[in-house]
């Protein structure tokens, strides 16, 4: 064997697949180029568990017991396969062995399927002195346990926002604007933003401007390279607090913005401007959809929670009914539109209901709303925004610090990446809310603990 030769197949790695990075990409074991990917016996089988249900992770567990099975073909999987397409890449499953050495059942404890998960790539690495045997796992706890045994582990990198801190606001300030842009605005209520030093922007954009005594709310549109006065609008008795939620406002009210996203801390306002949003333009959509992912304690289903269907979903859907209470309350004077408000619930004029039981539907004429975008993954995302049929508008809500989904992070999670991947298409826009509305104690709350 020559020396280039032989260092191109030292080079050549061996990735295994935890359950964890599956469920989160269910076409990951495409994603290695070159590389060979190994899919221990134990995955399938924690899989196979899965497989039923309506949860995001059934459908991912769904998809990619189907991709291996069209994969491997009449071939014996636990056998080295080629890709197909691909150059020098291969994938088989990993059978339940031990290995001569370390065992991670003795050290850490039988019956976790984990352990036997870390046995599989260790007989791996034994078996393949050659070549670096990587473990690849969205839990942490896993990969460290992996490193304690000599074991080189990874996240699974793909679809992950390197910079988080410096994610897109959907804002900016420009600073010393002259005087005259300010009359223009006053007097025709847009101006050209030719001269003004705008970033670079493909899209939708808010910005602040400011002068020596003059402040101005604008919005940007970058296709006629124009700013636009944003005026404080008040929807269903919802005015907005600060700039940022006047922003909001903007933005779901625009017909020509397909696809929003409003990322902040608790008490911000992003679900509460979402919705009144949506109420005030309920003449112009068949029905008003507002979700959110269920993630259950202890990653159990709900399926665990006594009670029928309503009782158990229930309070997960609690703070979105706690927002909807929140709007008819700015009703108390006005008994028609308060019973109006439940009027609409009544006739599913407006429908709150678990992420998961609108799984599989095309949204035609809807304003759908998802609140807690944070714990979706980008796939779950990309499969959201792909059931949007006509005169449909999709809002994504959610605090990327806040997520309790216990394989995403601030960088891997749905909305960081819609965030970042969608902020030149001209049928999207995004604000970031940094001001707490809720109260001075729960902002005391978010800034000081």
């Amino acid at each position: 064997m020559s020396k280039a030769l032989k260092n191109s197949t030292i080079e050549k790695k061996i990735f295994v697949l935890d359950t964890s990075v599956i469920l989160y990409d269910h076409i990951a074991f495409k994603n290695f180029q070159e590389h060979d990917v190994a899919i221990p016996i134990q995955v399938l089988e924690e899989l196979d568990n899965m497989k039923n249900g309506n949860e995001t992770r059934n459908a991912e567990a769904r998809s990619f017991i189907r991709l291996m099975d069209g994969a491997s073909g009449d071939q014996i999987i636990n056998q080295w396969i080629p890709f197909s397409g691909k150059k020098g890449g291969r994938f088989k499953v990993v059978m339940d062995y031990k290995p001569d050495g370390v065992d991670a059942e003795e050290v850490f404890g039988k019956g976790k399927f984990d352990h036997r998960i870390l046995n599989a790539a260790l007989s791996l690495k034994q078996e393949f002195p050659e070549k670096r045997v990587v473990l690849v796992s969205k839990d942490i706890c896993l990969r460290l346990k992996a490193k304690s045994l000599e074991l080189h582990a990874e996240d699974y990198e793909t679809g992950k926002i390197k910079n988080v801190d410096e994610l897109y606001t959907g804002k900016a300030l420009l600073a010393n604007v002259p005087d005259e842009v300010f009359s223009l605005l006053k007097a025709e209520g847009s101006v050209d933003a030719t001269g003004l030093e705008i970033e670079e922007v493909q899209a939708n954009h808010f910005c602040i401007l400011k002068g020596k005594r003059k402040v101005a709310t604008t919005y940007y549109n970058a296709k006629m390279r124009r700013l636009f006065l944003v005026a404080s609008r008040t929807i269903f008795n919802i005015s907005p607090r600060n700039d940022e939620q006047a922003f909001a406002i903007d933005a779901l009210l625009n017909p020509d913005i397909k696809l929003v996203t409003i990322q902040g801390k608790a008490g911000t306002g992003k679900t509460l401007l979402a919705i009144a949003s949506a109420l005030e333009q309920r003449k112009d959509y068949r029905q008003i959809y507002v979700t959110r992912p269920i993630v259950a304690l202890s990653n159990k289903d709900i399926g665990f929670l006594p009670g029928d269907v309503k009782s158990k979903i229930d309070p997960y859907m609690a703070p979105i009914w706690d927002n909807l209470r929140f709007i008819k309350e700015q009703y108390n004077h006005d008994a028609k539109m308060q019973g109006k408000i439940d009027e609409f619930v009544s006739t599913e004029k407006i429908v709150i209901t678990p992420l998961a039981y609108i799984r599989g539907r095309t949204l035609s004429k809807i304003f759908f709303i998802v609140d807690e975008a944070q714990n979706l993954t980008p796939h779950e995302i990309k499969t959201i925004i792909s059931r949007a049929g006509e005169d449909t508008k999709i809002v994504f809500t959610g605090d990327i610090y806040q997520i309790d989904t216990p394989y995403l992070d601030a960088e891997s999670n749905g909305l960081s990446y819609l965030i970042e991947h969608a902020k030149d298409h001209p049928l999207y826009a995004h604000i970031t809310l940094d001001k707490g509305e809720r109260s001075e104690l729960a902002n005391l709350a978010n800034d000081l603990l």
